[in-house]
C-alpha cells in the first residue's frame, strides 16, 4: 500500500511562485508514473503535469507550460511541482497521484493524496 502526503499549498499573488510537495510512504517502484492534478471549484479533475519516478521526460498541460515543473527525489520518496508566474486561474486544490501506469486521466493512478489548496489572488 502506497500513502502520498501533500503540502507546501497556500495564498500567493499572481506572478508569485509555490512548491508543492508529495511525500509518498509505501512501497514505491522506479517504473511508477507520477503526476500532479488539480480540481477548480465546479470543474472536473484535470492533470497538471506527469513524468516516471525513474525520470524521464515529463508531460505538461498546456496551461502551464514553461511555469510548472514536476521533479521527484528519489531519496526522500517524494515528488514535486514547482509553480512560477502563478495565475489566478492556477486556483485550485492540487493532487497527487502515483501507480503503474503514466496517463493523463484520473483512472492511471491508484494512489492519491488528500489535496492541498492552491490560492492566487488577482
Amino acid at each position: 500500500q502506497v500513502q502520498l502526503v501533500e503540502s507546501g499549498g497556500g495564498l500567493v499573488q499572481a506572478g508569485g511562485s509555490l512548491r508543492l510537495s508529495c511525500a509518498a510512504s509505501g512501497r514505491i517502484f522506479s517504473s511508477y508514473g507520477m503526476g500532479w492534478f488539480r480540481q477548480a471549484p465546479g470543474k472536473e479533475r484535470n492533470f497538471v503535469a506527469i513524468s516516471w519516478w525513474s525520470g524521464g521526460s515529463p508531460v505538461y498541460a498546456d496551461s502551464v507550460k514553461g511555469r510548472f515543473t514536476i521533479s521527484r527525489d528519489n531519496t526522500k520518496n517524494t515528488m514535486y511541482l514547482q509553480m512560477n508566474s502563478l495565475k489566478a486561474e492556477d486556483t485550485a486544490v492540487y493532487y497527487c497521484a502515483a501507480g503503474p501506469k503514466r496517463g493523463p486521466r484520473d483512472s492511471d493512478y491508484n494512489y492519491w493524496g488528500q489535496g492541498t489548496q492552491v490560492t492566487v489572488s488577482s
